[in-house]
């Protein structure tokens, strides 16, 4: 047998047990030969690491002694351990025998390709592609993430039209690739993003690099989702705002970094003024509350901006407005941008 680089699946638990009783499983059976598992746990209160030592003797189970968040938890565990490949895996996912192995050949190909991520499916409406995720995650003129297979909240049936390898902007946090090498040169996540857009603030950085992320549609999982927050969660909204203003403050040129924020800031009001026109009033303050953070933290994002004059891989970029595009001009489907 030839030589497989080592690969370890690290997949961060907080609470979940019952969640790793559904998806360990499938993780379990994965085939790639040279494997470990770790369930990296986040001071859960439930009996999850109990469940994982008791059923699952082989896999490995690290404790962090507080709930650190997805980026900070991730980047204490991983600390801790040693592989050519960490697989950022979220519980809540469903894997399939032979999905290591595409996404490994596919990276292993071209040293430039940093992380990648495999097709990711709705688990319980296994014909849709899943909304964080879907075929390889794009961002667009303004800062605003999308998917091909997934424009806001319409998402595409997968029909066999994102079946080619292709370089994207972002893969998606959750079953995320990535070389180890190139995660502790970028020092991994931002741990003050706690969760949401730290994967897209990580591939981001990664591209500034020169680096390459990939969507490998030959590895397919099955995705939950909104397994930790739910999607009506208001902190959730009051995350993606903060942090999508932080990323691009971080990672912006320096000749457009003003002007999209202050279009954001625009943008964002009218969102928020369409959350209280429908009576969510929660999640309009918390819009509001992530403005605020923003500056708070001013001086801190800036100080973590990307140096100027690297040679920034620009594939994944949508050089227009996919708000335009999809609520004024009407496109859904990513084949119509």
């Amino acid at each position: 047998m030839s030589y497989k680089p080592s690969v370890a699946i690290v997949i961060l638990n907080w609470n979940g047990q019952a969640l790793l009783e559904k998806f360990l499983p499938s993780v379990v059976n994965s085939t790639y030969p040279n494997l470990r598992i770790v369930v990296a746990d986040n001071a859960s209160a439930d009996d999850s690491v109990d469940y994982v030592k008791r059923n699952f003797p082989f896999i490995e189970v690290i404790q962090n002694e507080h709930n650190e968040g997805f980026a900070r938890g991730y980047n204490t565990i991983l600390k801790q351990v040693e592989a050519d490949y960490y697989v950022l895996l979220n519980s809540d996912v469903e894997v399939t025998q032979n999905w290591i192995e595409p996404v490994i050949d596919l990276m292993e190909i071209d040293e430039l390709i940093a992380a990648a991520q495999p097709r990711i499916r709705a688990y319980y409406s296994p014909e849709l592609f899943e909304h964080a995720g879907a075929a390889g995650g794009f961002i667009d003129a303004y800062g605003y993430p999308f998917c091909r297979g997934r424009i806001f909240d319409t998402v595409e049936k997968d029909e066999g039209q994102y079946t080619e390898a292709s370089e994207i902007f972002w893969a998606s946090g959750a079953a995320l690739f990535i070389k180890s090498r190139y995660w502790k040169d970028a020092q991994g996540f931002d741990a003050d993003f706690f969760a949401h857009m730290e994967e897209i603030d990580l591939c981001w950085r990664l591209k500034r690099r020169g680096l390459k992320i990939m969507y490998c549609p030959d590895s397919t999982v099955y995705h939950v989702g909104g397994g930790t927050l739910e999607t009506e969660n208001p902190y959730k909204t009051y995350l993606n705002f903060r942090n999508n203003l932080s990323m691009l403050l971080k990672n912006l040129d320096t000749n457009r970094c003003f002007y999209v924020i202050f279009m954001r800031f625009w943008l964002d009001f009218i969102t928020l003024l369409k959350f209280a026109a429908a009576g969510k009033f929660k999640h309009a303050a918390a819009i509001s509350k992530a403005h605020r953070s923003f500056f708070s933290d001013l001086r801190r994002n800036r100080a973590k901006r990307a140096a100027s004059g690297m040679p920034f891989n620009d594939k994944g970029l949508y050089k227009k407005s996919i708000v335009w595009q999809y609520f004024v001009l009407g496109k859904k489907q990513f084949s119509e941008l």
